[in-house]
Parts: structure tokens; C-alpha cells; sequence
């Protein structure tokens, strides 16, 4: 494996000590910067972070700019930038897809892995495995083996599940 893809949640959590994936995160990302493994993310992807720190984390605007600039400036990271192209073939994708609860960041992803052949997301939005994607073991098992605590965290175990990604913004 060269290249992962980055998702929103795995930025969230690697960047933000209180998220419950955080120590994953950190250690998956030290490790494929050590292993010269070659992060991929999409602009679309910074912009739904920042808007998931604006609100309903509300983490202040100087850290978010940090956050944003530490993730440009990483000479391991590409940011592939959503073209007209990219959009269009996402928004198919999107409508076709009435089956599922994707979203257009989402879809943007799946186009962007299929076109550079990544199969491997790091990612804790269970919509990449129903693209037909991998999500990192290490996300996948820390999951499964705090289920008990995962649907604590997210599900508040008063309110129906949720889609997970959406069970993030609390």
C-alpha cells in the first residue's frame, strides 16, 4: 500500500485529544509517515472539517486554521482538489445511489480512491465499506472490541442508531 485516504472523522479524531479515536488515529498516521505510506484527502474533505469544528465542536477559529494549515503543509499529505470533473462524476454517483445515505463529500471520496486505486481508508464512516472500500483494521477492531462504549458515546442508548458518521457531531 502507497497511498490511504483520509477521511473527515480520522482528521477530527487525530487532531482532537478528547475524540475516542484519537490515540488510534495518532499511532496510524505516526506509523505510515514512518513507512512513507502517502496520505490522500480532498479539499471537499478540509471543508466538512472545518465546518464539524465550527459546529457542533466549536473549536476556535485560530485552532482550526492551525489544524488546516499542519494538514497543508505535510509534505507526506496530498490534498486533491474537487474539479468541475471530480463533481460531476460524484453527483452521478450520488444520484444513482438513492439506496444509500452518502453524501456529496463522501461520493467526492469514492471518485478520488477509484481513480488513484486506493483501496484503504482510514475512516470511522461505515459508508466506505459499503462503497466497497477497506477501512483500516486498526479503527475497525478498536470499534468492535468498544461497541459497548461506542454506542454509549454516540448512540446515547435512548435514541434509535443512527448512521455512525452522523453520530459524531454531539
Amino acid at each position: 500500500m502507497n497511498e490511504v485516504f483520509v477521511d473527515t472523522s480520522e482528521w477530527d479524531n487525530y487532531f482532537i485529544r478528547t475524540e475516542p479515536f484519537h490515540t488510534t488515529a495518532k499511532n496510524q498516521m505516526r506509523e505510515w509517515h514512518s513507512n512513507g505510506v502517502r496520505v490522500v484527502t480532498t479539499n471537499y474533505v478540509l471543508i466538512e472539517l472545518v465546518a464539524l469544528f465550527t459546529s457542533p465542536l466549536r473549536i476556535p477559529r485560530i485552532k482550526q486554521i492551525k489544524v488546516i494549515e499542519t494538514i497543508k503543509a505535510a509534505s507526506w499529505v496530498e490534498i486533491i482538489h474537487i474539479d468541475r470533473t471530480l463533481d460531476e462524476e460524484a453527483w452521478q454517483l450520488l444520484k444513482r445511489r438513492l439506496d444509500k445515505n452518502w453524501s456529496l463529500v463522501d461520493c467526492t471520496s469514492f471518485i478520488v480512491m477509484q481513480h488513484r486505486d486506493i483501496t484503504e481508508a482510514l475512516t470511522t464512516d461505515l459508508h466506505f465499506e459499503q462503497a466497497g472500500f477497506r477501512q483500516n483494521d486498526s479503527f475497525k477492531s478498536f470499534f468492535f472490541k468498544n461497541l459497548a462504549f461506542v454506542k454509549r458515546r454516540f448512540f446515547h442508548d435512548k435514541h434509535p442508531p443512527q448512521p455512525f458518521h452522523q453520530s459524531l457531531h454531539y
